[in-house]
């Protein structure tokens, strides 16, 4: 049970940043290209490379920590659904330059900051 509390501890936390992020993006950089979604993911990502890399090589910290980091609020905070309906909305309406674009920068992208987030848990 105190698992549960646990990952809903992070997933509250995760999703009014991740709320809070996608406003703060569209109010920055305007609602032309979901910006707001692909920060979150780079950033979801770096975490979550970052964080299980650094608990099971660099510290070895209780397990309930990667249950309110990675599956609480990574869970809640990154958005794959999102990111996917954005996708498909710019190819419903035949914008296939935004499309292609939000595709690839988020897998690439997030890839990349997994491999980074990996790669600095290792040096610190």
């Amino acid at each position: 049970m105190l698992d549960l509390l646990i990952i809903s501890l992070g997933a509250i936390i995760g999703a009014n940043a991740r709320y809070l992020v996608s406003r703060y993006a569209v109010k920055l950089l305007g609602p032309v290209f979901p910006y707001g979604t692909l920060f979150i993911n780079l950033t979801g990502s770096l975490i979550v490379g970052f964080f299980v890399i650094w608990t099971s090589e660099r510290v070895f910290v209780d397990p309930r920590w990667r249950l309110l980091v990675i599956v609480g609020f990574c869970g809640s905070f990154t958005t794959f659904s999102s990111y996917a309906y954005e996708s498909m909305a710019y190819f419903e309406q035949g914008q296939w330059l935004l499309m292609w674009t939000n595709v690839i920068t988020n897998n690439v992208l997030c890839l990349v900051a997994v491999l980074a987030g990996m790669a600095l848990a290792r040096v610190l």
